[in-house]
Order: structure tokens, then sequence, then C-alpha cells
């Protein structure tokens, strides 16, 4: 079983509509930074996708390490500042998608948005 997880920082109160955009972001840029093998296997699965909370920047900084040290695809999202926020702010971190164990290694005690 394959499948991603998408970690959204909770201190930044973004709204609904800027939250989806920045997950969305995320999801599509881990995917382009995946090997076809993995993303054909993830999408015959039925794309399976865990939307997760991280209560700081800090917190996303460790778990980004984390998937690094567990050679997993990992993205950073950082918002250009044009809109909700005055400028670039880290929002997000896209792990996978891979095997659903090694991505749980490194999310798999997060609480789902």
């Amino acid at each position: 079983m394959y499948k991603q997880a998408i970690i959204i920082r909770q201190d930044l109160n973004m709204p609904k509509g800027k939250l989806a955009a920045q997950a969305a972001h995320a999801s599509v840029s881990a995917v382009l930074k995946s090997s076809k093998d993995i993303v054909k296997k993830w999408e015959d699965e039925g794309m399976k996708k865990v939307v997760l909370k991280a209560e700081s920047l800090n917190e996303l900084k460790k778990l980004q390490a984390e998937a690094k040290k567990n050679k997993l695809i990992n993205v950073i999202i950082t918002d250009a500042g044009k809109t909700f926020f005055k400028t670039g702010t880290i929002t997000c971190l896209a792990i996978g998608p891979d095997k659903e164990k090694e991505v749980d290694k490194v999310s798999g005690k997060l609480k789902l948005l």
C-alpha cells in the first residue's frame, strides 16, 4: 500500500481556502519529484492521502529532517506572501507518495487535520 502525507502548520491559522491551496501545492510538488513507478502504483491504489497537523515551523522542519533521513520524497511549501501572508511563509510539508509503512515512520503519530 502507498500513501502521501500532507502536514499543515496549525500556528498560522490559515483560512480554509488558503490551507486547501497550500495542501494542493504540497501534494502536486511531491508527486512531480517522485518516480513514475511509485506514482503509478499509488495511483492504481486510489492515491491515498492523509492531511495532518504540525503545531509549529519547528515541528515541520523536524518532520522534514526525519523524512530526509528515511530517504522519502518530501517538499516544504513556502507561500509567496501575496495574499494572506505579508511575506514568504513556510506553510506545509508533503511526504511521499511512498510505501505506507515508510511514510508512517515519520508521520504516523500526528493527528488528522
